[in-house]
């Protein structure tokens, strides 16, 4: 469980399901001039998770971006993976809230086990 996410749990708040940024991000450009520091810090102060109440995202480490959305206030979770996702197991997450909002995420981990948490919170 990322510092994040311990850090920001509300009262009576559990951990459902916990993702990440696939390996596949070292296999870029970016990974390759930065000699994978980079997608390194990337992956690790990265949080993907589903919580009884809502879900929460952070991303980044100096520019932080944050997601968090209730569970009720949640529309859809749309997963999209190329064939070497679906071997590799990494997809791109799209999470529709009410009113239209729309936050994409890709190269996450297990997108679809990410989904059924979701779906069986809901």
């Amino acid at each position: 469980m990322g510092s994040y996410l311990n850090n920001h749990l509300i009262k009576d708040e559990k951990i459902v399901h916990e993702s990440k940024f696939h390996w596949v991000i070292f296999l870029s450009l970016r990974g390759i001039f930065t000699l994978f520091i980079v997608p390194l810090i990337e992956r690790r102060l990265s949080e993907f998770a589903v919580t009884n109440r809502r879900i929460v995202i952070k991303t980044g480490f100096i520019a932080r971006r944050t997601v968090e959305m209730n569970l009720s206030k949640i529309e859809s979770v749309n997963v999209d993976q190329s064939v070497m996702g679906r071997i590799l197991g990494y997809g791109t997450l799209t999470i529709i809230g009410t009113g239209g909002t729309r936050e994409i995420f890709n190269n996450i981990s297990r997108p679809l086990e990410f989904r059924k948490a979701f779906q069986e919170m809901c």
